[in-house]
């Protein structure tokens, strides 16, 4: 019988190895599940995530299935339309923070000298610091608000990301297609744009894909401390604040809090599965268990 190319088997052959484990199936899943929901939130959601028209802390239940708050809102709603504010600004600090990281760190690398040292001097500086404590201190001085959070957050994002391209840029500089390139009269920003940085993208992606998780809960940690999403917005970390209030009411916090846990579940294996794709080593390592 002849295979169908465009079966569900036919199709996940044609994926490279590291993306045919199961870890990496359900990773990109989820993942794409939950773009899908926050782009989706109005038609989806089942009634206004800011109404407070409905009973008070009622159960999960076939008319509301994540149960209503204390507030009288449905949770599932809420969920919903929270991705919408969660996932969107998670996105946009990491690829901030890759742009300011990648940027002063290829420099520091590249130029050494003055440069290095004082890049890296206020990298130390900012690593000096527990991650979560100077994010509180940084959201804390500029006011509680989402647009704050998310400046405290890269305010502490972005030194990795400068030490992680230092690092790459400085065993690529004295590469010979760089030295020819600088022989051939190329300018030193030339040179670091069009030789350098395309070399050093892969692990920087891979950090970045990783680095969602971690953002997602740093943003959601400040909003859970009131340093965030102000009410009624409804922001994943601050709903599962308000569940605080009502302990006995399991699901106020409950379901927010398991949005947050899938998708930096999901982002930890597509970065897992992204660094083994990326690694040559590893790939082949992987093809020869497939073997």
């Amino acid at each position: 019988m002849k295979r169908d190319p465009l079966s569900r088997k036919g199709l996940t052959r044609r994926l490279p190895e590291a993306w045919r484990r199961p870890l990496a199936l359900a990773g990109g899943a989820v993942a794409l599940a939950w773009l899908v929901i926050a782009l989706a939130a109005p038609v989806l959601a089942p009634y206004d995530p800011l109404a407070q028209e409905l009973p008070r802390l009622a159960a999960p239940g076939p008319g509301h299935w994540f149960g209503t708050d204390q507030l009288g809102r449905d949770i599932l709603s809420r969920v919903i339309h929270g991705a919408r504010v969660t996932i969107p600004l998670t996105m946009l600090l990491v690829a901030l923070s890759v742009l300011l990281g990648g940027l002063l760190g290829a420099c520091a690398g590249y130029f050494g000298r003055w440069a290095d040292e004082t890049i890296m001097r206020v990298a130390d500086l900012v690593f000096a610091f527990p991650t979560v404590i100077l994010a509180m201190v940084v959201a804390a001085a500029l006011g509680a608000s989402l647009t704050n959070a998310v400046l405290a957050v890269l305010v502490v994002a972005w030194p990795a990301y400068a030490r992680v391209t230092r690092g790459l840029v400085l065993g690529v500089r004295e590469r010979e297609f760089v030295l020819s390139g600088r022989l051939l009269g190329f300018s030193a920003w030339r040179s670091l744009r069009v030789d350098v940085l395309p070399n050093v993208t892969g692990p920087v992606l891979v950090l970045a894909t990783l680095d969602i998780g971690t953002a997602l809960l740093l943003l959601s940690g400040l909003s859970f401390l009131g340093l965030g999403a102000k009410p009624p917005s409804p922001e994943w970390g601050a709903m599962v604040a308000g569940g605080v209030e009502v302990f006995d009411s399991w699901w106020v916090a409950t379901f927010p809090g398991l949005a947050i846990l899938t998708v930096v579940l999901a982002f930890n294996f597509l970065g897992d599965t992204l660094r083994d794709a990326l690694d040559p080593r590893t790939a082949r390592a992987i093809k020869e268990r497939a073997l």
